[in-house]
């Protein structure tokens, strides 16, 4: 395997996108830019936060899936460690370096409790979640035959309609469980309302969150009345961490894509009416493409298609113009309006893509830009690990 600091193994084109000390112009495209300044001040901010409110954050790996983002939102914004979402991604910031990583689901397939198990010797925390009792057998089984501690979240089921259980009888149950079990711990509650993230309406999120919070205070009062301590109550998203922070019972959000942003996301509005790309958060996280051909007068065409992006939540957005569209996609072109024949061949354009997570799936670099010159280039670390 390469050694990914040694950009001298590497050739541009062919093995990775740009090289740190090339100008942002040559970079090959399409290919995923970080803004760096945007993303380090997106990053301080919500530390800055987190911190003000006496918050942990935990960061969502499974949005940037990069260990060099997440070693940055701990170095930068204070951030506890991480979620992931599949043992595998958990694994690849565990043995990055990350010391306390959540895994934000359950998991129920043998083979992968087994490699779950085996994650804290690599000398961190490990949380997984649980919103069955007979899984919590599963993971002390495993536990017990590798000499490990797993800690274990109970998943409260706050509105998604997902995984996790409904009731208070039921946290209780499976907390005891947990207590009872060999070489396991109950570290507290996940109840991370996902659905209402992307709620345009400030008041139309505040009312579901309302809801969520009522459970999560139920159950911590059926727990306390049981003698049980619940240590974190975890969650909340780059739509709705404000309303976590000033619940008096969270004490750890879970938010993913502040640090990034994407089109859909940046629409939802803030408590004033304001499109949180619009001063709450700045767009860092970009596909770069080039125009490819203007063979047609009122149409360019462009070199990211669905290949390059996830079009799940809309198509992307062209960073900082309102003069032409992006109209349309197919495997490898992205066809671009263009009324005036404003665009010329060989323009580099900047996308948001309108779903940030699944877009970084699709790639093996980030390249990092600042001032005009690619500053540091990253590995998509963990993708495509959807074990």
């Amino acid at each position: 395997m390469k050694d990914i600091a040694d950009f001298d193994q590497y050739d541009v084109g062919f093995d990775i996108p740009a090289k740190p000390g090339m100008d942002e112009a040559d970079i090959q495209t399409p290919c995923l830019v970080l803004d760096l300044d945007a993303l380090e001040r997106n990053i301080k901010v919500m530390g800055d936060y987190a911190k003000a409110h006496g918050m942990r954050h935990r960061v969502h790996g499974k949005m940037h899936k990069s260990v060099d983002v997440a070693k940055l939102q701990e170095t930068l914004g204070g951030a506890v460690g991480v979620c992931c979402q599949k043992v595998s991604e958990a694994e690849v910031f565990a043995r990055g370096g990350i010391k306390d990583v959540l895994v934000s689901n359950q998991v129920r397939d043998r083979q992968k409790i087994d490699r779950l198990a085996q994650l804290p010797k690599l000398g961190g925390r490990i949380i997984v979640c649980v919103d069955d009792v007979d899984n919590v057998a599963e993971l002390s089984e495993a536990a017990v035959r590798h000499g490990t501690e797993l800690d274990i979240f109970i998943e409260i089921d706050c509105g998604a309609g997902r995984c996790g259980v409904s009731s208070t009888p039921a946290v209780i149950e499976i907390a005891k469980a947990v207590e009872a079990a060999p070489n396991l711990s109950f570290a507290g509650i996940q109840a991370y309302q996902g659905a209402m993230q992307h709620i345009d309406s400030y008041e139309a999120r505040k009312e579901k969150l309302d809801t969520a919070i009522a459970m999560v205070e139920d159950a911590v009062a059926g727990l306390k009345a049981e003698g049980i301590d619940c240590e974190l109550v975890s969650g909340g998203g780059t739509g709705s961490y404000y309303f976590e922070s000033n619940s008096g019972v969270y004490n750890e959000l879970q938010c993913g894509s502040y640090a990034f942003m994407d089109a859909d996301y940046g629409r939802i509005l803030d408590k004033d009416g304001k499109r949180i790309d619009q001063g709450e958060w700045q767009n860092a996280f970009f596909i770069l493409t080039q125009v490819m051909s203007h063979a047609k007068a009122d149409k360019a065409i462009c070199d990211a298609g669905l290949k390059a992006q996830s079009v799940d939540s809309g198509l992307p957005v062209i960073f900082g113009r309102t003069d032409v569209e992006y109209v349309k996609c197919s495997d490898e072109h992205g066809v671009i309006s263009d009324p005036e024949g404003v665009l010329k061949v060989g323009e580099k354009l900047r996308l948001v893509p309108g779903h940030c997570d699944p877009t970084a799936n699709v790639h093996d670099w980030y390249v990092g830009v600042r001032n005009g010159k690619v500053e540091t280039v990253w590995p998509v670390s963990a993708r495509g690990k959807a074990y």
